[in-house]
């Protein structure tokens, strides 16, 4: 077993767990208020301690868990389900000014990374999870699209492409029925990293308030709200920290072992 996707596994699924476990059970309600029982270290009853308001943390970070993998998660799909059908295209029109437009847009976007992007959005809308999953979607777009349009080239020239065209098939149908399953490998690792940025990106935007609204606990507005209280008070601050470098971590590992995995050439030149 690969020792990166074994322990790239087990740190993801603690925080899957933990963020299906708060949807039925939690230490205490995350939003209930405690004013006695405010900026307590972590002790046997608040294994994670409480926050300014009394807020159990545990709690918190359980609920925000699930915060943070529900926006990251639309917004790779949003990014895979644009993405992937754009970078096909290219692909099977490489060359040609649709392929030109495709890969000038996925420029156009990348000048503007998913912070200004959510900016944008949110003076016109206002500020909320919705919002950042749309900014950080958006950003996803030309990701896949590069990585799906640059595995595809190299495919196009393959006999079993070729023999798929000698027998009539349009270049959609080659796309989806022989192109797609062998770059399906690329992606899977692909959104692994993507749904790691992702969970930073959502953290960054709820630490400038952007992201998710109180009263749903996010992971980067405990870091904001904590950052005035380091010296008195710094498990407000260590503990969502550390919840995020985990889990990106985790997601990091799982997604090195699961390239290691899926493309023969590298277990062989690791072996």
């Amino acid at each position: 077993m690969n020792r990166n996707l074994l322990i790239g596994g087990l740190l993801s699924s603690l925080v899957v767990v933990a963020a299906l476990l708060s949807f039925v059970w939690t230490p205490y309600d995350h939003a209930a208020l405690d004013i006695p029982a405010k900026l307590r270290p972590p002790d046997r009853a608040h294994w994670f301690g409480t926050d300014h308001f009394g807020r159990d943390i545990l709690s918190m970070i359980m609920v925000g868990a699930r915060t943070s993998i529900a926006v990251a998660l639309v917004a790779v799909g949003i990014g895979m389900a644009l993405g992937v059908p754009l970078g096909l295209t290219a692909a099977a029109r490489k060359g040609s000014w649709l392929d030109e437009l495709i890969m000038r847009g996925n420029d156009l976007i990348f000048a503007f990374p998913s912070l200004v992007i959510a900016i944008l959005i949110t003076a016109v809308f206002g500020a909320g999870a919705v919002n950042a999953i749309i900014a950080i979607g958006i950003f996803n777009i030309p990701v896949f699209a590069r990585i799906t349009r640059g595995g595809a080239l190299s495919l196009w020239q393959r006999d079993f492409v070729l023999a798929a065209r000698v027998a009539g098939k349009s270049g959609a149908r080659i796309s989806v029925e022989h192109i797609l399953p062998n770059v399906a490998n690329l992606l899977i690792v692909q959104s692994t990293i993507q749904f790691s940025l992702g969970i930073l990106a959502e953290a960054g935007l709820s630490y400038v308030g952007l992201g998710a609204q109180p009263p749903v606990p996010s992971w980067g507005r405990m870091l904001a709200d904590a950052q005035t209280m380091v010296s008195f008070a710094p498990h407000l601050a260590l503990i969502p920290g550390l919840a995020i470098i985990l889990t990106v971590l985790g997601l990091n590992l799982m997604g090195d072992g699961l390239r290691d995995h899926l493309d023969p050439r590298l277990r062989v030149s690791r072996s």
